[in-house]
């Protein structure tokens, strides 16, 4: 029994056939959409690198491209065929390609389903990134003097100014690194000589934040060093609120940011794949009713459309014993019950000692 069986007039195919190849110009707009999208998103993940780890997290942008580019092309074709399904006579050019290009079709649009899944998915990847890559950032702050690390003191600076942030978790990271470079520290100075005494690594810790940490709209001076020290500053408590420094760690901001926009772009691309998934849905009705008209050899008459010819644990068998035969090209089919050619055939007995011979009568 058909699935979702419908009866259309020609006026209905043709309606149908019209509506379809506008709706696949339309998607191919949708395409272009994708691919802007996961253009945005790795453009956005490109300038925030220098403080991210390597790893998967450009998976979704070339997802979203990919599906994109893959979106236009089928779209484009999808509309020419459904311009010429208008016409009985020019569809059946096309008769045997509709069945392939639904089923790429399905597949591409599961695609879609699983770019804007991914949007929602990638938070852990994307966190763990930020935390090593902002790890080592911070860590190489002071070395202003080495080619390869002498921008990322620009760079974090930067970030903790746009995203008002400061350290990876909070500004307590500043605290355990030295992010001041040696260049500037005067070693004649007993108070730099103790604190790098004090240190096993030898590291000269403060309790201090760069000024990028600042934040600007504090009514006070900033306080820079020792935040934690009550009795440096007046009417000053480290415990409270009323630090002047920005409280959020970078990566927190960053992962915020970064979390908007995928869920933004993963509602977009939900939102495309159900308007595909119409989209598909009304090519298979276009593509079996036409189908069904070239059986009945009437153009003129009504036909059946659906969107599965056997219900759906039917039409789950046979693909299923579809993908259990292949390979099986070479061999002989015994699914329709026909026995092997080669059992129970009786072989000719070429023995001599059956054959009957005449006797030679003897000379006489």
């Amino acid at each position: 029994m058909a699935v979702l069986k419908v009866k259309f007039t020609k006026t209905k195919r043709d309606k149908l056939a019209q509506i379809l190849w506008i709706l696949n110009w339309v998607s191919v707009v949708s395409g272009i959409i994708l691919f802007s999208l996961g253009l945005f998103l790795k453009i956005e993940i490109k300038k925030r690198n220098e403080v991210m780890a390597k790893g998967d997290i450009n998976s979704v942008p070339n997802m979203l491209i990919s599906v994109g580019v893959i979106a236009c092309i089928i779209n484009f074709l999808g509309g020419k065929i459904c311009y010429d399904c208008s016409d009985a006579n020019k569809f059946s050019r096309w008769k045997l390609v509709m069945l392939p290009y639904i089923v790429c079709t399905f597949c591409f649009t599961f695609c879609i389903l699983l770019g804007a899944l991914m949007c929602y998915t990638m938070r852990n990847e994307l966190e763990e990134s930020l935390y090593l890559g902002l790890r080592d950032a911070i860590k190489f702050y002071k070395d202003t003097d080495i080619p390869g690390r002498c921008f990322l003191k620009k760079t974090v600076d930067l970030l903790q100014i746009r995203f008002r942030c400061c350290g990876n978790n909070g500004f307590r990271d500043w605290f355990e690194i030295q992010w001041v470079s040696p260049r500037y520290l005067n070693m004649a100075s007993k108070e730099v000589l103790d604190r790098l005494k004090s240190n096993v690594d030898g590291k000269f810790l403060v309790d201090g934040v760069p000024f990028s940490c600042c934040n600007p709209s504090s009514p006070r001076p900033c306080i820079q060093y020792q935040l934690t020290n009550n009795s440096a500053h007046y009417n000053y408590d480290f415990l409270t609120e009323e630090l002047n420094i920005w409280m959020k760690g970078c990566r927190e901001a960053l992962l915020d940011y970064y979390t908007g926009i995928m869920r933004s772009i993963g509602v977009a691309a939900l939102l495309i794949w159900l308007f595909e998934l119409s989209v598909l849905i009304g090519v298979r009705y276009l593509q079996t009713a036409m189908k069904n008209v070239l059986l009945l050899g009437d153009l003129e008459g009504e036909s059946d459309g659906w969107l599965l010819e056997n219900s759906f644990v039917e039409t789950a068998k046979y693909n299923i014993n579809i993908i259990k035969n292949l390979g099986k090209a070479n061999q002989i089919s015994t699914v329709s019950g026909m026995n092997d050619p080669n059992i129970d055939v009786q072989n000719t007995n070429c023995d001599k000692s059956n054959v009957t011979t005449k006797s030679i009568p003897a000379a006489r």
